[in-house]
């Protein structure tokens, strides 16, 4: 499915949500979720080939394993915060969005503290063989 169908399924589903939000609010955002999961479903394998594609650039530069790991971990921590913040946003739950990006960020600098760490480790080392 290219972009063009994913933006007309976007463009309906808005349509839908408009008419129908005066009509009955739960029904509407039930619209929106559904089309949600349907444009994610939609968007995975191009996320998998996105994945597979950093994850052979890591390896032919030599980044160890780890890093790559982690690197994708938080690149997906990120895009599923966001997902859910916005569905959160949308249902009219601002501060639950709020608490889903804390949380989403919060993993992301917990899974980078190795990464921050090897960096500084590396910067010293450059420094004191200076």
């Amino acid at each position: 499915m290219d972009i063009i169908q994913i933006v007309v399924i976007g463009i309906i589903a808005s349509i839908l949500y408009i008419i129908l939000k005066e009509l009955n609010a739960s029904f509407a955002f039930f619209i929106v979720l559904i089309t949600t999961i349907l444009i994610f479903l939609v968007i995975i394998q191009q996320i998998g080939v996105i994945f597979q594609l950093i994850e052979s650039l890591g390896n032919k530069a030599n980044v160890d394993g780890m890093y790559m790991e982690t690197i994708l971990k938080i690149i997906g921590i990120a895009y599923i915060a966001e997902l859910g913040a916005n569905l959160t946003k949308d249902a009219g739950l601002q501060s639950v969005a709020a608490k889903i990006e804390l949380a989403g960020k919060i993993s992301i600098l917990l899974l980078a503290i190795p990464i921050i760490t090897a960096v500084i480790e590396a910067i010293l080392s450059f420094v004191d063989s200076v």
